[in-house]
């Protein structure tokens, strides 16, 4: 489908420059941005929040954390009072 859009000079020089860098038409270029626009949007609709994808990515951790502040507090009750200073 043909359509007529207004974008601000700023905006299409920079998005003529970007497309000559990439060795593709304008045309090419902004229907690659909307089409990745548009499937952020429909993510963003499937997730509260975009960082929630990330939420408990090192949940895995947890195990060893713990294991290495149970070696750390262990350490740390062989060393003498007076050297804790």
């Amino acid at each position: 489908m043909k359509t007529t859009f207004e974008i601000p000079q700023p905006l299409f020089r920079k998005a003529k420059a970007i497309a000559a860098r990439k060795g593709c038409t304008l045309k090419q270029l902004v229907q690659e941005a909307l089409s990745e626009k548009i499937a952020r949007a429909d993510g963003a609709s499937s997730q509260q929040k975009p960082w929630m994808a990330l939420a408990g990515g090192l949940k895995h951790l947890h195990s060893e954390n713990r294991r290495i502040e149970r070696v750390i507090e262990a350490e740390f009750e062989n060393i003498e009072p007076e050297d804790r200073q």
